[in-house]
């Protein structure tokens, strides 16, 4: 693993897109939280609304996240791609 949280940041996103077996939806649904909150910061104000279930639950999730910091929320998806890669 590299020093540099930003380093390992992209390289866990290269890795989690090679994972060999697709995490389920809760973990797919963290991974993503965790990736918008560690590249953008908190999410905005717009929630899907209607028939956009996907969507919302995305939005969801991401929102769970309000507050944590950037770097925090890298060093954890960094962790959880490293511990998904260790279950394959």
């Amino acid at each position: 693993m590299t020093s540099d949280p930003q380093t390992a940041f992209v390289q866990a996103q290269q890795d989690a897109q090679a994972l060999p077996k697709k995490p389920g939806n809760d973990l797919m649904l963290r991974l993503y939280a965790l990736y918008k909150q560690g590249s953008g910061g908190d999410a905005g104000t717009q929630r899907p609304g209607g028939f956009d279930f996907v969507g919302a639950a995305k939005y969801d999730a991401w929102d769970g996240l309000r507050g944590k910091s950037m770097e925090d929320a890298q060093r954890e998806y960094v962790e959880l791609v490293q511990s998904l890669q260790d279950r394959s």
